[in-house]
């Protein structure tokens, strides 16, 4: 049930938030919001996965 949720949220989050890495952000230039961005993708991501 949580695994499949995570993945729900994942497909959400691939289709509204950007996605910094094909913009080839530098993550010492990037701001507390892309950050926090970056950080809940990976957070849902390793969720979804596990």
């Amino acid at each position: 049930m949580k695994k499949s949720i995570f993945k729900i949220i994942a497909k959400i989050n691939k289709a509204l938030l950007p996605s910094y890495s094909k913009r080839q952000l530098d993550l010492s230039k990037a701001t507390k919001l892309q950050l926090a961005i970056i950080g809940w993708r990976v957070y849902i991501t390793k969720n979804a996965l596990d």
